[in-house]
C-alpha cells in the first residue's frame, strides 16, 4: 500500500506540471518528515550526490557535443558517409544511420545526435523522395544511438548511482549499439527495396569520397581518441570528456574553422542549462531514493517480485512493460535515477548481472526517448523537420519494435553485452 501511495503522489505532482527535480525532491522530503526522519538528510543527500568526480563528465560531454553541433561537424560526417554508401538501396537512409552511430561515439547525447544529423539529413532525404514519416522516425530513433553507443551520459549516471564501473558499462554498450545500427540499416534497405519512393543515386567518384573523408577525418579521429583513451586506460571517462571538449574546440575553431564566437556562447549556454537540469534531477532523485530506501520500498518490491514472478523471463517482460509505461511520462535521466534503485535489487536476486541490467535499462530508456508525450527526440525532430508530433510518433513505431527486438536478443544472448567487458 505504501508503494502505491508514493507512486500516486509522484504522478500527481507530475500531472500538476511540477518539474521532475522538484517533484522528486519535495516528495522525498515529505516522506522523510512524515516518517520521523531528520529533514537534514535532504541537503546532505544532495551534497553527497553532486560531489562526485564522475559527474564532471556530464557537462564536459555536453559541451563537446554542443560545440560539434554548432561547428557543423554533422554535415561533414554525413557527407563523408553518404559518399561511400549513398548508391546502396536506401543509401541515404543508411548514411543517416551510420552518421548517427559515428556521432553517437563522440557525443554521448541522444538529443545532440538527433539534432546534428537531423538538420542535415531531413531535407536531403525528403527532397529525394523518401516517405516523410519514415524519415522522421529514422532520425528520432537514430538519435537514440547517442546513449547506447559509448560514451553515454545515462551510462555515467547509472554507474554513479550503482557504483559499477563506467568503463565496463561503456564496453558492454558496444555490442548492442552495433547490433541496433545493423538492424536499422537492414530495415532501411528492406524499406527501400519493397516500399520504394526514393530516387536511386549514382556512386560517388573516388575524388569526392577522398575529399569528403578528409573533411570528416578530424571528427572520426576525435571519436577514436575518446574511445581508445578510455578503453586503453590512458584516461578516465571524466578526463576523456575534458580532452574531447578541448579537441572539439581545436577541430571546429582552428581546423575546420566553422565555430564562431556566437556559436561558442550558444553551446556554452545550452550545455549549462542541460547540466543544471540533469544535476537538479540527480539531487532530487537522491533525496527520493533515500526516502524510499528508509521506507523499505525496494525491499518490498523485491519480496513482491520474488513471491509472484518466478522466472527471469517473466521478470524482464514485466519490467519492460513497466519501463515502457514510465517512459510515457519520464525523460531518460529521470527513469534511470528513479527506477534503478527500485529494480536492480530484484534483478540481481533473479541472477541478472548489474552491468547487463544497466544496458537493458539504457535500451528501455532509448524507447522512452521516442514515445509520446515526453519523448525528447520526438520534439527535436518535430522542430528540425517542421512537422507535427503525430507524424513523427507514427514514424518511430517500426524502430521502436527493433529496439524491443534488441532487448529480446540481449535476454537470449547476454554475451552481446557481457563479452567485451568480461570475456575478451
Amino acid at each position: 500500500m505504501t508503494v502505491v501511495l508514493i507512486l500516486a503522489g509522484l504522478f500527481t505532482l507530475l500531472l500538476m506540471r511540477v518539474p521532475v527535480a522538484f517533484a522528486l525532491g519535495a516528495l522525498g522530503l515529505g516522506l522523510l518528515v512524515a516518517g520521523g526522519f531528520s529533514p537534514l538528510m535532504s541537503p546532505q543527500a544532495m551534497l553527497s550526490t553532486l560531489d562526485g568526480f564522475i559527474l564532471l563528465a556530464v557537462p564536459l560531454f555536453l559541451l563537446m557535443s554542443n560545440v560539434l553541433l554548432k561547428g557543423g561537424v554533422g554535415a561533414d560526417l554525413f557527407a563523408a558517409v553518404h559518399a561511400w554508401v549513398g548508391h546502396w538501396p536506401g543509401g541515404l537512409a543508411v548514411a543517416t544511420i551510420l552518421s548517427c552511430g559515428i556521432f553517437a561515439a563522440i557525443s554521448g547525447s541522444s538529443v545532440a545526435t538527433a539534432a546534428t544529423i537531423g538538420t542535415v539529413a531531413i531535407p536531403e532525404m525528403i527532397s529525394r523522395g523518401y516517405d516523410r514519416r519514415f524519415v522522421f522516425g529514422l532520425l528520432a530513433a537514430g538519435g537514440t544511438l547517442g546513449i547506447l553507443i559509448p560514451p553515454s551520459i545515462p551510462m555515467i549516471v547509472y554507474g554513479f548511482i550503482t557504483e559499477e564501473s563506467v568503463i565496463s558499462l561503456f564496453l558492454a554498450g558496444i555490442g548492442p549499439g552495433i547490433a541496433l545500427v545493423v538492424l536499422f540499416v537492414v530495415y532501411a534497405m528492406i524499406h527501400a527495396r519493397f516500399l520504394g519512393g526514393q530516387v536511386r543515386e549514382p556512386a560517388a567518384s573516388w575524388a569526392e569520397r577522398r575529399r569528403s573523408s578528409l573533411r570528416a577525418a578530424p571528427s572520426v579521429a576525435l571519436s577514436a581518441l575518446i574511445i581508445g583513451g578510455i578503453y586503453s586506460g590512458a584516461f578516465t571517462p571524466t578526463e576523456a570528456a575534458a580532452i574531447g571538449f578541448a579537441a572539439a574546440l581545436v577541430i571546429t575553431a582552428f581546423v575546420l574553422r566553422t565555430l564562431t564566437w556566437k556559436g561558442l556562447r550558444e553551446a556554452t549556454f545550452e550545455s549549462m542549462v542541460t547540466t543544471t537540469a540533469i544535476l537538479l534531477i540527480i539531487g532530487g532523485a537522491h533525496i527520493f531514493g533515500k526516502a524510499i530506501t528508509l521506507y523499505r520500498v525496494p525491499q518490498d518490491i523485491s519480496v513482491f517480485i520474488g513471491e509472484n514472478i518466478h522466472t527471469p523471463l517473466a521478470y524482464i517482460v514485466v519490467i519492460s512493460l513497466v519501463l515502457l509505461l514510465m517512459g510515457l511520462v519520464f525523460e531518460a535521466t529521470s527513469m534511470v535515477l528513479i527506477m534503478t534503485p527500485v529494480l536492480l535489487p530484484a534483478a540481481m536476486a533473479m541472477g541478472f548481472d548489474p552491468i547487463w541490467f544497466g544496458i537493458f535499462m539504457v535500451v528501455m530508456v532509448e524507447c522512452a526517448l521516442i514515445t509520446p508525450p515526453v519523448g525528447l527526440n520526438l520534439y527535436v525532430i518535430q522542430a528540425v523537420g517542421r512537422t507535427t508530433l503525430s507524424e513523427v510518433s507514427r514514424g518511430v513505431l517500426p524502430f521502436l519494435g527493433l529496439m524491443l527486438l534488441i532487448v529480446a536478443i540481449l535476454y537470449v544472448w547476454p554475451d552481446l553485452a557481457l563479452y567485451l567487458p568480461f570475456k575478451l
